[in-house]
């Protein structure tokens, strides 16, 4: 779909300038962009390369001298990545899902859809499940039983929710991923290599074998609206209550969240993060890439959390986290310095040492 200048400007509430009327079909990189394209220049690094490729018109800082890259049309935003969350929305073609139910799906005549909501090639919901009005269930989708979705949800092929989950509005859930699954929850029955270890930190284990039994997960998942689970991720059911995620958090692909979790709103889960279970999380936290959380830990409000950290006791509210363990980003990274020092500093002893030993006679 083709839309001008000025009517993207109007749909972001930003600025146009130039040639309004001129029509664009989509998006590209500066270097890449077409004729019929809008160039995402939105910083002057970025800029430096439209002269490579043939756009017509950009998305660009709001104070750029547009007119000097012969542009003929521009966007100006105070925030231009802010701006592409809409404007890619605009220029998104969709998974290409048909409407309607294909014959292929199995639908229990329990389960309640709004009539809308479109149901792809052999997917399969359950009985007595809900989904709100506009969602879509891409193929091969299977539903639980009495899973509710509320309105505006888009469940894409090979996605797996399982019995009893609830999830709010507008849920966007990637291929592959996996909600309600059961928890990994086992015991023996006596104390385990594992309790033992915890307590006594000494190395030796030269306990008994054991069978492991199993604990069944009993709860479910909640989800708040919003929220969003990348694919082939793993949100577990809760062992007795829900595993629980707050409204606006993004789950990235990869991501494992264990039994009994509860995460707070607007959270970000990057791809490849690893929580164990029983875990409390606040509000606006991210962990980034390959963070791991140890099981029963408190995380407060407006953490973060560098790539691949390795978090094992509570993090206070508003704290910034880095390392195995994790502890303050800057105390991580003086440390790390002084690893780096190491060398340097062997080499001075050893001097040191000759130095003594010629003093002292020492040979």
């Amino acid at each position: 779909m083709a839309y001008t200048i000025a009517e993207i400007a109007q749909a972001l509430g930003l600025t146009p300038v130039g040639d309004t009327g001129l029509k664009v079909t989509g998006v590209a990189e500066p270097a890449l962009a077409g004729p019929d394209e809008i160039a995402l220049a939105m910083k002057p690094d970025y800029a430096a390369r439209l002269g490579e490729g043939q756009a017509r018109a950009a998305m660009l800082w709001h104070d750029a001298d547009w007119e000097s890259f012969g542009l003929k049309a521009a966007i100006l935003s105070p925030r231009p990545r802010y701006a592409l969350a809409d404007l890619s929305q605009m220029m998104d073609p969709g998974p290409g899902y048909g409407a309607g139910r294909h014959p292929s799906a199995v639908i229990d005549p329990s389960a309640e859809l709004a009539e809308d909501v479109a149901v792809g090639p052999l997917a399969v919901i359950d009985a007595g499940a809900k989904i709100g009005a506009g969602s879509v269930i891409g193929p091969q989708v299977h539903i639980g039983a009495e899973v509710t979705i509320g309105e505006g949800a888009m469940i894409h092929a090979g996605a797996r929710i399982g019995a009893r989950v609830t999830i709010g509005k507008r849920f966007i859930c990637q291929p592959g991923a996996v909600i309600g699954g059961d928890g990994f929850s086992f015991v023996t029955p006596e104390a385990s290599d594992v309790e033992v270890a915890r307590k006594d930190i000494s190395g030796e284990t030269a306990r008994h074998s054991q069978q492991w039994a199993r604990i069944y997960s009993l709860g479910a998942v909640t989800l708040g609206d919003d929220c969003e689970v990348g694919a082939n991720a793993c949100i577990d059911r809760g062992t007795i209550r829900d595993t629980v995620i707050g409204d606006g958090t993004k789950v990235d692909n990869l991501v494992q969240v264990g039994h009994n979790c509860v995460i707070g709103k607007d959270c970000l889960l990057c791809g490849c993060a690893g929580l164990a279970g029983s875990i409390t999380i606040g509000n606006s936290v991210v962990l980034a890439g390959q963070v791991g959380v140890s099981d029963n830990i408190t995380i407060g409000d407006n953490v973060i959390a560098g790539g691949a950290s390795v978090i094992l006791s509570n993090v206070p509210a508003g704290r910034a986290v880095l390392g195995y363990p994790a502890m303050k980003m800057d105390a991580h990274v003086e440390s790390y310095k002084g690893i780096r020092r190491l060398p340097r500093l062997f080499r001075d002893v050893a001097e040191l040492k000759k130095a003594v030993s010629k003093l002292t006679g020492n040979d």
